[in-house]
């Protein structure tokens, strides 16, 4: 299935979950990650289940001034 992360389309299995769209962009801590513009928390990433044209938004905090 297509999904987007951060707004570019990569490919997942049916029944990837958010754990894997994570995994697949190799993001690196610290970061939050939402779902079609909800927050989902750290501890649910391996639960939450994406459907086909889900949007993830993977943020990276920025540092400096």
């Amino acid at each position: 299935m297509q999904v987007f992360v951060n707004k570019k389309k990569i490919e997942l299995p049916h029944g990837a979950t958010l754990a894997d769209a994570v995994q697949a962009i190799n993001a690196k801590p610290p970061f939050a990650a939402a779902v079609n513009t909800q927050f989902v928390p750290k501890t649910a990433y391996a639960t939450h289940t994406l459907s086909p044209d889900d949007e993830v938004e993977v943020i990276f905090p920025v540092t400096g001034g």
